[in-house]
């Protein structure tokens, strides 16, 4: 032990010099190295170009993906300085792309608003690529240097040709390296998706994104003069609006400027989104606070001044006067302050009172000029309260008071042995018939057993209160022990596995969707932990000799076929409905945790997730129409 504690000299403290310790510590940089590490390199380009453009001086980014998963982003703004820096003695160019905050975002002299403020950017994606060229296009010339091995100068900067005078612009063209990251494919969805985002959230710029690494190519442009207004019109699409007009209010106070676009529709769900300069922030932060402080006052002083609301009645909260809420906040911040690298909640105190006078003041107009749209906006929020105060007194009911209630609450709940929910799971069974097979073939110890009788209450068409009043979903609600609405603690979660177990067939695809509904609206923090999984139970049986195996698809039988030998004929046979399961059979093919399939259910994009669930699930026929014939192909139910 002495001798460990010698070699801890001078010598064991490393000094990591360049881009060694982006490359050493990655994650410290870009948050990971899997898949949302690597779209983060071609963001932090991208957020570049953005920064020209907020800054007055480009119109045009195009993103291309070419063949091998080479990124190329190219601009139209001033293209980077290319003389030579006078604290490192190197290009500029050289600089930004190998020393670490370097950049002209500190200073206040090259932008007065930046997302990229840390001032690693460019660096950082040249520290984790295997190649990066820079193309600057500048008073005629075009100016190159190539980067190779994780950021280092293949030869100093040089000019390679000429070109219009008048053309300006920076080309980024790199490859992530594949001894950093698990996978080096990229994901088109994911980067249109952002790309589209950004187009909202500065209107005027095109985006352009093209994939060149299929043939026929795919290619997508965004603009949007009308900015946020327009991202309010997309989220809302699938909804029935409660008021024609997407209110709009924007400001600007010491230099920090607060856009807001919102508009009600008839669900009970609340879709707001913010962002400080360009990033989105899905923590929140003090922009957002300050608005939806606003809308709080707002609303309930226009309620009592209308005479909507009754001096007596309760005041709104919060919760109320979101209810139904689509609403984008954009704020740009010549200074924005994040809390942790991730940069997912802005922390500005003074953003807080001009985020909330500035929509205050556009909001009150709004609610003044349109007294007809503003009289449904309270009456909404009065139904708001009115059930959550309901829910309140129903939330009661889902409370457990003892253990003996654990036992057979409701006469339902098989609960395992097992306290620790490190260790427990419970099985959400379709029907009593396959409950029961499941009961006898669990293993009692660490797996609880909940059978589900008929398809429970879609709640993207209902309030808390009235879910609430549902026996199926207060039964789930009592055996996860968390609570619900403002009694949610997920720290008292019963169980680390929530395992949904239903027929492979268009029954239960349907139960297994209105549960997840169920979650992702009312235990939201449960599924974003990771807890939610779907059974898969499989379709085929194959038996040859005394061998039984199973597959879950078409696909699995083809290969599984193919690995028996030639001389030997299988008996093939299609699985029966869970319910139809011995409780041998039932444990072997979906609850033994040896042999077992179970599908983890994530969220990795909130806005995404919302979508498909209002247009699923929502009141609105034909977006659901279409999303099943686009989709179709990708079913695999047995009908």
């Amino acid at each position: 032990m002495k001798d460990e504690v010698n070699n801890y000299g001078d010598n064991a403290i490393q000094v990591l010099e360049g881009l060694e310790a982006v490359r050493k510590r990655p994650g410290m940089y870009i948050g990971n190295t899997h898949v949302a590490g690597l779209h983060h390199l071609v963001w932090e380009i991208v957020d570049n170009a953005v920064d020209e453009a907020l800054a007055g001086y480009c119109d045009d980014i195009e993103v291309s993906i070419e063949p091998g998963n080479i990124v190329t982003v190219k601009d139209d703004g001033r293209g980077m300085p290319t003389g030579i820096n006078e604290k490192t003695g190197l290009s500029t160019i050289e600089t930004i792309f190998t020393v670490l905050h370097a950049g002209g975002k500190f200073g206040g002299g090259g932008y007065k608003v930046s997302g990229g403020l840390h001032g690693v950017g460019a660096s950082v994606v040249n520290a984790l690529s295997d190649f990066l060229e820079v193309y600057v296009y500048r008073e005629g010339e075009i100016h190159f240097q190539r980067f190779e091995n994780g950021g280092k100068p293949v030869e100093p900067m040089k000019i390679i040709g000429e070109c219009d005078k008048n053309r300006t612009g920076t080309t980024v063209k790199f490859h992530p390296d594949p001894t950093i990251f698990e996978t080096t494919e990229y994901d088109f969805n994911i980067l249109s998706k952002r790309l589209q985002e950004m187009a909202f959230l500065n209107k005027g710029i095109k985006i352009l994104l093209t994939d060149l690494r299929e043939e026929p190519k795919k290619e997508v442009e965004y603009i949007y003069n009308g900015g946020i207004i327009e991202y309010v019109n997309m989220l809302n699409k699938n909804n029935t609006v409660l008021h024609p007009d997407v209110i709009f209010v924007e400001g600007k106070s010491d230099d920090i400027s607060i856009e807001v676009a919102c508009q009600y529709n008839t669900s009970y769900q609340s879709q707001i989104y913010s962002f400080a300069n360009n990033i989105h922030t899905p923590e929140g932060g003090t922009h957002e606070d300050g608005v939806k402080q606003a809308l709080t006052r707002v609303i309930n002083a226009y309620g009592k001044n209308a005479k909507i609301l009754k001096d007596s009645d309760e005041s709104l909260t919060g919760e109320d006067v979101r209810e139904g809420l689509t609403m984008i906040i954009s704020c740009k911040h010549p200074n924005p302050q994040f809390e942790g690298q991730t940069k997912t909640k802005l922390g500005n105190s003074e953003v807080k009172k001009i985020g909330s006078d500035i929509f205050a003041e556009g909001f009150e107009r709004f609610l003044m000029e349109n007294p007809d749209q503003a009289k449904l906006i309270v009456e909404k929020s009065i139904l708001a309260s009115n059930a959550r105060i309901a829910a309140k007194k129903a939330r009661e009911l889902t409370r457990r008071k003892s253990d003996l209630d654990v036992s057979n609450f409701y006469g339902k709940l098989s609960d395992c042995k097992s306290k620790d929910p490190k260790e427990c799971e419970i099985f959400l069974v379709e029907g009593d018939s396959a409950g029961g097979s499941a009961k006898k073939g669990r293993d009692s110890m660490t797996q609880a057993i909940l059978p589900l009788r008929g398809k429970i209450l879609n709640v993207e068409k209902a309030r808390l209160d009235r879910a609430l009043s549902n026996e199926e979903i207060r039964t789930i609600i009592t055996a996860f022990g968390t609570g619900i609405g403002d009694d949610f603690d997920l720290s008292k979660l019963r169980y680390d596995k929530i395992v949904i177990m239903t027929d492979a067939d268009v029954d239960g695809s349907h139960i297994r969707v209105l549960l997840l509904t169920l979650f992702y609206r009312f235990f939201k923090p449960i599924v974003e932990a990771g807890h939610v999984y779907a059974a898969q139970p499989p379709l085929f049986s194959i038996k040859y000799g005394k061998n039984v195996t199973y597959a879950l698809d078409e696909a699995e039988l083809k290969t599984k076929l193919s690995e028996i030998p030639g001389n030997v004929k299988p008996i093939i046979g299609r699985m029966k409905g869970l319910g139809e399961m011995d409780a041998d059979e039932l444990f072997d093919t979906t609850m033994d945790i040896n042999k077992r399939v179970l599908r983890k259910i994530t969220v990795d994009d909130a806005m995404a997730a919302d979508e498909i669930f209002t247009t699923l699930m929502g009141e609105e026929v034909e977006p659901r129409r279409k999303f099943i014939e686009e989709h179709a192909e990708y079913a695999d139910l047995d009908i």
